[in-house]
C-alpha cells in the first residue's frame, strides 16, 4: 500500500513538473525553461555553500567589481547572489537550523540605528528618494550585518573575507590605475574614475578612493604580522602599494587622511612612541600629497589663493548640515536627502546642489541631532568591542585573531578619520566592520570556553 502511494505521489509530482515546463516554454521560451531545470541545482548550492554566497554579495555590493568589469553587468551577479544568501539564510535558521542566532549590545545598538534611520526616511522631505534608498540599501545591510555576525564563526571565515577584501581592493585599483594612464574617465582633467559614463558609484573620485582605502587596513594587518608566511607578506605589501596608488589617483584628500592614520595605527604597533610615529605620519601624507599632485587639481590646487574653492565647498556644505540640524533637531531632512535640500540650507549657492562629503554631517544633516547621537554611539561601541576582543585574546594568544583584530581596528581608525572629507554613513565599511567585530568577539568568547574546558 505504501509503495502504491509512493508510486502515484511521483506519477502526480511528474505530471506536475512537466505541466510547468510546458506552460514555461509557452510564455517565457527556452532560456526560462533551461534556467526552470536548473533551479533546484541553484538552490541546492545556496543552501550547501551559504557563506561564500554571502561574502560575494558584500564584495560585489561594495566594490561593485560588476561595474569596475563591465562584461559581468548582463549576468545581474548582485540580484543572483542576494537571492541565493537570502535562500541560505532562510534554510538554515528556520529549516535546517545551523544557523545558530545570537545576541551582542552591537546588534541592539545597529537595530536601534536602523529603526532611527526608517523614521528619518518617513519624516524626510523627499520620501521618494528616502524610501529609494532604504529598500535598496539600507535593508540590505540590516539583513547582512546580522547574516555575516552569525555566519562568520571560524577563523576560516575571517580569512576567506579578508582574502576576499584584499584581492578586490586591488582589483578595483588596477582598474583605477589603467584608467588614471590612459586617461578614461578623468574628471577635472587630473581625478581618475571608474565607469562614469555608466553612472557607477565608482564614477566619483571621492567614493571610489573610499572603496579603495577600505581594504588598505586589512592589507597592512598582513603585511605588518610578523607570524605570516614571507611569501603572503610580499603579495600583501605589493597589493597595499597598488590600493594606495589607486586612492593616490584619485586626488582626495580624505582618502590620504584615511591611508595616513590607517599606516600610522599599524606603525605604532612596532614603534610604540607617539612623536616618531606623528612625525612618520607627516612626513607620509606630504609625500603623499606631493605624489597624487593636489596642486594641480582644478578644485583645490596651489592656484586657488586662500582657502581654495573645494575646501569652500566643504564649508558650505557642513554650515547647510548644521542648518538643517537646527531646523529639524529630531530627524533633520531625512536619509539621502542631502543635496537635494542643500538650496535651502546653504548661505551660498552657485548654481547647483552639492553633496555634503563628510560623514559627521551627512549624519547631522540628514537624521538629526537624536542621529548623530546614536551613529557615535555605534561607532564607540565597535571600538570597545574590539578592545575586548584584544583583551581577551591575551590569555589564548592567536595570532590569526590578533590580525583580524587590527585590521578591523584599523579599517575603524580609517574610516573615522577619512569621515572628514567622505560621505559614508550609510555605506558598506562601518557596517562590515560592526559585523565582523560582533562575530570575532563570540568566536574568541567560543574559544576561551574550549581553553577552560581543557
Amino acid at each position: 500500500m505504501l509503495n502504491y502511494y509512493k508510486q502515484n505521489q511521483l506519477f502526480i509530482n511528474g505530471i506536475l513538473v512537466t505541466l510547468l515546463v510546458v506552460v514555461t516554454y509557452a510564455i517565457l521560451g527556452p532560456i526560462a525553461v533551461f534556467a526552470l531545470l536548473l533551479l533546484p541545482f541553484a538552490a541546492f548550492t545556496a543552501v550547501k555553500v551559504s557563506v561564500a554566497f554571502i561574502i560575494l554579495f558584500i564584495l560585489f555590493s561594495y566594490f561593485r567589481l560588476h561595474e569596475a568589469f563591465p562584461f559581468l553587468m548582463p549576468f545581474k551577479i548582485p540580484k543572483l547572489l542576494a537571492l541565493a544568501s537570502l535562500l541560505g539564510i532562510v534554510w538554515h535558521l528556520f529549516i535546517s537550523q545551523k544557523l545558530k542566532p545570537h545576541w551582542h549590545t552591537n546588534h541592539l545598538i545597529f537595530f536601534v540605528w536602523f529603526i532611527w534611520l526608517t523614521v528619518c526616511v518617513f519624516s524626510a522631505s523627499n520620501r521618494g528618494l528616502a524610501m529609494e534608498y532604504w529598500s535598496g540599501v539600507l535593508t540590505k545591510v540590516l539583513i547582512m550585518v546580522f547574516a555575516i555576525s552569525w555566519w562568520m564563526s571560524t577563523l576560516k571565515h575571517f580569512n576567506v573575507v579578508r582574502i576576499g577584501i584584499m584581492i578586490s581592493g586591488a582589483a578595483i585599483a588596477l582598474v583605477a590605475l589603467s584608467n588614471k594612464m590612459n586617461g578614461i574617465g578623468l574628471v577635472e582633467g587630473t581625478r581618475v574614475t571608474i565607469s562614469r559614463e555608466l553612472r557607477s558609484q565608482l564614477g566619483d573620485p571621492n567614493d571610489l578612493s573610499l572603496v579603495m582605502m577600505f581594504p588598505v587596513s586589512f592589507l597592512a594587518a598582513e603585511v605588518f604580522d610578523s607570524s605570516a608566511h614571507k611569501f603572503r607578506r610580499i603579495i600583501a605589501f605589493i597589493c597595499l602599494v597598488i590600493a594606495i596608488s589607486g586612492v593616490i589617483a584619485t586626488q582626495s584628500r580624505g582618502g590620504l587622511l584615511g591611508i595616513a592614520a590607517v599606516l600610522s595605527f599599524f606603525i605604532y604597533q612596532k614603534v610604540k612612541n607617539p612623536v616618531v610615529v606623528g612625525c612618520i605620519g607627516a612626513v607620509g601624507m606630504l609625500a603623499m600629497v606631493a605624489f597624487a599632485g593636489i596642486a594641480d587639481r582644478q578644485s583645490g590646487g596651489s592656484h586657488e589663493g586662500g582657502v581654495d574653492e573645494s575646501a569652500m565647498g566643504r564649508i558650505y556644505a557642513w554650515q547647510a548640515a548644521i542648518n538643517m540640524a537646527i531646523h529639524n533637531p529630531l530627524t533633520g531632512v531625512g536619509v539621502n536627502n542631502f543635496v537635494v535640500n542643500y538650496y535651502f540650507y546653504s548661505p551660498h549657492w552657485d548654481g547647483k546642489n552639492h553633496a555634503v562629503h563628510s560623514t559627521w554631517f551627512q549624519v547631522l544633516g540628514e537624521t538629526g541631532i537624536v542621529g548623530i547621537c546614536i551613529f557615535v554611539l555605534v561607532i564607540a561601541c565597535i571600538y570597545r568591542t574590539l578592545n575586548r576582543v584584544f583583551l581577551m585574546n591575551k590569555q589564548i594568544n592567536d595570532k590569526q585573531i590578533d590580525v583580524n583584530a587590527k585590521a578591523l581596528k584599523g579599517g575603524l581608525i580609517g574610516f573615522m578619520v577619512s569621515g572628514t572629507f567622505l560621505t559614508q554613513a550609510f555605506t558598506w565599511p562601518i557596517y562590515i566592520i560592526l559585523a565582523l567585530t560582533i562575530a570575532l568577539e563570540k568566536l574568541v568568547i567560543d574559544k576561551q570556553r574550549e581553553s577552560s574546558h581543557e
